[in-house]
């Protein structure tokens, strides 16, 4: 235990293996540190009387951060994790994809404790001292619920139903479970195990799980309730003339084609080697894609992004306890930084043009620079097009919502942003049905997603048991 804490313990987080090795494998980016540093990281949180890591600034699923920090600090790691557990059914997968809100809400400002690692560490350590069972309800209530979608949403459902009582079923479209943390998210940032993993955990539980099927409106009479978790799949288009050429993919079916490639031990389908390639987009998604299509040995990669590049501290109009928007370089930028020895993203820039060779496939992208005018639009500077080569074009430009045709098949009208949200932003559609997670608020984080697919769940149960929630 180190009595003073953050006076005297730096920030550390999990280092990065090198680029050069990690650019060699889709394995886990970073080295965890050991127990002993993990203790003393966990030493640095201050056990505040208002912890605004808790806030609505901070975690989403309102962890009790500062009292597991202080029983991991004191070494009493069980407890430590018996105590996330009570918020937080996934630490493995926050552990590793969370942007950790609650650290940059830490009352030490931008230099808050290590959350994310330490969450990790303690999942990992229960995982393998047999720390974490399976739970299986005392009884069953007699009540059927139906999951449509296995993201991070609809397992934060599943599991907290489960608890409740219920007898859960997640239907799932793809070959394996998970939704965006098996197939949108690399494994290199999120090993596959370790979603597999938890999966396998709840079909111990009782859930079952229904893969290669499509959600069908049947469920509506077949289950007490159903939930719809499909995510907000629909991408944002670039609207150009010839977008759908060859050598011009969307981010996620590229991402999930690689992932499955990787997990079956064959050759992928799309692969960048050689290639010059383009990503449209900045986010997350963007620079994933970067990471991999390098992975991959892509000849070059542009990250392009229309808004203009973030001040580097934080401006008065932003101040803490908010998310800082400030510039960050991800591990793809760096990755890119390493490789290729300048950071691949170009600011206030979109493309223009894109140009087909004689064959049909893809050759070059013509781009332009695009300003903010007073109207708020984006508009294009006369003068500024600039021809760059790119055999290979991945669109990461965000999401406008659910799939249209999940919508149709369940008779719900989305929002004017494309959303299944009920009056009021409820869960509770109608009848039976009800929406959780990205198909329900829009492109969010994984964290949000899990907190609102088991705030549904809690809705499913105050429907279905109403005399017992009174």
């Amino acid at each position: 235990m180190a009595l003073t804490g953050f006076l005297d313990q730096p920030r550390t987080e999990n280092p990065f293996r090198a680029a050069d090795a990690r650019l060699a494998d889709f394995e886990d980016l970073h080295t965890p540190l050991n127990t002993e540093m993990r203790h003393l990281q966990a030493s640095r949180c201050m056990n505040c009387g208002v912890p605004f890591c808790q806030s609505d600034y901070g975690c989403p699923l309102h962890n009790l951060i500062p009292e597991w920090n202080r029983l991991l600090d004191l070494g009493h790691e069980q407890a430590a994790l018996s105590r996330l557990l009570q918020t937080a059914p996934f630490p493995e997968f926050t552990g590793y994809v969370c942007p950790a809100l609650c650290e940059k809400a830490c009352n030490l400002a931008d230099n808050g404790v290590t959350n994310r690692d330490n969450e990790r560490y303690l999942i990992e350590t229960g995982y393998a001292n047999g720390w974490i069972q399976p739970f299986i309800p005392e009884r069953r209530n007699g009540k059927t619920v139906a999951v449509i979608g296995s993201g991070p949403s609809g397992l934060a459902a599943a599991d907290l139903l489960n608890r409740l009582g219920y007898t859960v079923t997640v239907i799932e479209r793809a070959d394996r479970p998970g939704g965006l943390l098996m197939y949108g998210i690399p494994n290199m940032k999120l090993p596959k195990y370790v979603v597999t993993r938890r999966i396998e955990l709840m079909q111990h539980s009782g859930i079952s799980f229904m893969l290669n099927t499509e959600g069908a409106p049947e469920c509506l009479s077949a289950y007490d309730a159903v939930l719809l978790c499909g995510g907000a799949r629909t991408p944002r288009h670039l609207n150009l003339e010839n977008e759908n050429i060859p050598g011009v993919l969307y981010a996620v079916p590229y991402l999930s084609e690689v992932t499955r490639a990787h997990l079956a031990q064959r050759p992928a389908e799309y692969d960048a080697r050689g290639k010059h390639v383009i990503v449209v987009g900045g986010g997350d998604t963007g620079n994933d894609c970067v990471g991999t299509v390098l992975r991959q040995g892509a000849a070059s990669v542009v990250q392009l992004e229309m808004m203009p590049a973030p001040p580097e501290t934080r401006t008065p109009s932003n101040p803490w306890p908010e998310w800082p928007r400030i510039l960050r370089t991800d591990y793809g930028q760096l990755e890119a930084i390493s490789r290729q020895g300048l950071d691949p993203r170009i600011y206030e820039t979109t493309i223009r043009t894109i140009i087909p060779a004689e064959s049909g496939q893809i050759e070059a992208v013509e781009t332009i620079t695009v300003k903010r005018s007073q109207s708020g639009r984006f508009e294009p500077v006369p003068g500024t097009e600039h021809r760059l080569p790119c055999d290979l074009l991945l669109i990461a430009a965000g999401f406008t919502g659910c799939e249209r045709s999940t919508a149709d098949r369940f008779g719900v009208t989305p929002d004017n942003r494309g959303n299944l949200s009920a009056a009021g932003k409820s869960h509770h559609i109608r009848g039976n049905l009800f929406s959780a997670g990205d198909m329900r608020t829009g492109q969010s984080l994984v964290v949000r997603a899990i907190a609102d697919g088991r705030a549904a769940a809690l809705s499913i149960d105050a429907y279905l048991m109403p005399a017992q929630n009174s």
